[in-house]
């Protein structure tokens, strides 16, 4: 108990930190971030963090090396390396050692079963933060950035895919378009993909991410909330011709009409947010069409104004079904 609750002290001591005066802060946080403990040393990266410290980025430093001794007891789940990189990142520390050591970084601990790498969340924060150093020429940050690309950890890829976007180029570009083309077994990496090609090249890379729309799956799904999220009118315009092949019954792939796939596109298209798409969706509430529902229930998702609820309660009030649907989906909402 003794044991307990010292460490209960000890992080209500760093807690209080937050209303003392500016001045007081830095000796106790500097004496915690050497403290074997690494929950406690992770609150006071996290604090250090929030205050803006970046005098003690020397300290930081200095812990991060300790937490990579013998790192499976040191520092369980990363808790102190995790918080000590996020307080670098945050402070655009620009020496890239320490996070391409981060990046480099797999660390096995014990589970029911077997064993399971706790360094993910590491890994990820270091390629992002690799970005920001500028002593690193674009093609060694890319370089190291694709030795992650293939990481066992799916949000360490998904991260390495957000990291080459902010690089900005047309070569970054060039690797997230290989990537999607390669492929992935997780959609959200492919949308980071999608997402970072957008990013960089605008609307006229559409066309060529409405190229995955065709699969009518989780992959497709991710590629039209990436292009949703342009919010332009060649958004809406793609996504439409997509809805309208297949809406096509005479199509034979039978993943065309697949429900679950037109409410992905009809939740993009209200994602557009472009005045076209919204008339768009009312028009297939007003004419009570085999997608009216799903429609409806895009637009109720994109948080309408009063006005806008106000005219779909009007336009299904002659229709119990959608009436029903209606009621149910503003319930779902309060």
């Amino acid at each position: 108990m003794s044991g307990k609750r010292a460490f209960e002290e000890q992080i209500a001591a760093l807690e209080a930190l937050r209303q003392a005066p500016a001045e007081t802060r830095v000796v106790p946080l500097r004496k915690a971030l050497t403290h074997r403990n690494n929950f406690i040393a992770a609150k006071a990266a996290d604090l250090v963090r929030e205050f803006g410290l970046t005098q003690l980025a020397p300290d930081l430093l200095k812990a991060f090396d300790h937490f990579l001794e013998n790192p499976e007891k040191s520092d369980p789940q990363c808790w102190a390396k995790n918080a000590i990189s996020r307080a670098l990142a945050a402070f655009e520390h620009q020496d890239a050692d320490v996070f391409l050591r981060g990046m480099r970084h797999i660390q096995m601990e014990p589970v029911w079963g077997g064993q399971s790498d706790t360094a993910g969340t590491l890994r990820a924060t270091c390629a992002l933060a690799l970005v920001q150093c500028r002593s690193l020429g674009e093609m060694e940050v890319l370089r190291h950035l694709v030795d992650l690309a293939g990481d066992s950890d799916k949000t360490v890829r998904a991260e390495v895919m957000r990291a080459v976007e902010q690089m900005n180029s047309s070569t970054a570009s060039l690797l997230l378009r290989l990537k999607a083309l390669v492929g992935d077994a997780e959609p959200e990496v492919l949308g980071a993909c999608f997402a970072g090609i957008l990013q960089i090249d605008g609307v006229k890379a559409i066309p060529w991410v409405a190229r995955f729309l065709g699969s009518a799956d989780d992959k497709a799904a991710e590629a039209a909330l990436a292009i949703a999220g342009t919010h332009t009118p060649e958004a809406f315009i793609a996504l439409q011709q997509r809805l309208d092949r297949s809406h096509d019954l005479r199509s034979l792939d039978l993943k065309s009409n697949d429900p679950w796939f037109r409410s992905v596109l009809l939740s993009a298209v209200a994602l557009t947010r472009q005045d076209a798409a919204h008339e768009f969706l009312m028009s297939l509430v007003q004419t009570e069409s085999r997608d009216a529902e799903p429609a409806m229930e895009a637009l109720l998702r994109t948080r309408p104004s009063a006005e806008v609820i106000e005219r779909i309660e009007k336009l299904v009030s002659g229709n119990p079904r959608l009436v029903r649907t209606f009621a149910t989906l503003r319930k779902q909402q309060s």
